[in-house]
């Protein structure tokens, strides 16, 4: 029987991604790439979100495109977000079929059908999503036609960097606790939204130093953000809407049920563990906490 050590090790190494997904990853985005460049006049355009900051998940989902254009060139979208949101769909309805197109609140996805092996010769990516923006000062603005000026400030280069300082300051384990995490959340059905939300927290909840192992951590983690969930999280560029702006009363509520059953869980694993039932804790870690991925032997 493999060791609850080794089993975490194990599966930090599962949620990473696999060689094929990133060849199919490189292929797809700079395919999608190319392609925005025949019809927009583009001033640069670079990979961010998750996928970047390697704090993605598997499937792989979302792999985000930042699409810087031209102001002086695409003017006529300065003053109409939605303009922007509905022409670059259908650009990319041209190539990819309206079929496999959706607009979102701020992007443009454009999905491949679901990957048949996440971890096989099969693995392939799910979606990218093309985020069109401009230049605003040092930073950047997004269309979001949701909100009262048509656009979202952002800078996305800033969350990398703090991301990457995290990493660094939790011993090179913050990016795979991150992980960790978004898979609980996914294995739940998603009870905080978006996931970006969970990475935010982390930077506030996961102090260094690494205590060197995953259960506590992950057991102060929950704990803490049952108790913080309901609270405002600021973009953490200081540009943006509040992070958790999705997170209205009933969402919160909901997700306070679920924070409460996995701090249970991961209490009742360690406990298991203490009494030498190694694999009945091992089980706690797979059924009730991260699903499938987790090993058992």
């Amino acid at each position: 029987m493999i060791s609850l050590d080794d089993a975490f090790k194990k599966f930090k190494g599962r949620l990473e991604l696999n060689s094929n997904e990133s060849k199919d990853a490189s292929k797809k985005q700079q395919e999608a790439r190319a392609h925005m460049n025949e019809g927009f006049s583009i001033k640069e355009d670079f990979l961010t979100g998750s996928y970047k900051r390697h704090t993605k998940t598997k499937p792989l989902k979302d792999v985000d495109i930042f699409v810087v254009l031209d102001k002086d060139k695409e003017k006529k979208y300065l003053s109409d977000a939605q303009l922007l949101l509905d022409d670059v769909a259908d650009h990319l309805k041209k190539k990819y079929g309206k079929d496999n197109i959706n607009t979102n609140r701020r992007s443009i996805e454009i999905t491949f059908g679901n990957p048949t092996d996440e971890d096989g010769d099969d693995a392939k990516v799910f979606s990218v999503d093309i985020v069109p923006a401009f230049e605003d000062g040092d930073d950047y603005k997004i269309p979001d036609p949701s909100t009262a000026s048509n656009w979202t400030k952002t800078n996305p280069k800033i969350h990398e960097t703090q991301t990457t300082e995290a990493n660094a300051d939790f011993s090179g384990e913050w990016k795979p606790m991150v992980k960790m995490i978004k898979k609980w959340n996914q294995n739940q059905g998603k009870p905080i939204k978006p996931s970006f939300l969970l990475e935010v927290m982390a930077m506030k909840i996961l102090k260094p130093p690494f205590s060197g192992g995953y259960p506590y951590e992950l057991k102060s983690f929950f704990a803490t953000a049952r108790e913080q969930i309901g609270d405002d999280w600021p973009d953490p560029a200081g540009l943006g809407p509040l992070v958790s702006d999705q997170m209205d009363s009933a969402k919160i509520s909901n997700a306070k049920v679920e924070l409460q059953k996995v701090e249970k869980s991961i209490s009742k694993a360690i406990l298991l563990k203490k009494q030498g039932k190694n694999g009945d804790a091992l089980k706690v870690w797979r059924n009730e906490v991260f699903g499938p991925k987790f090993p058992l032997s």
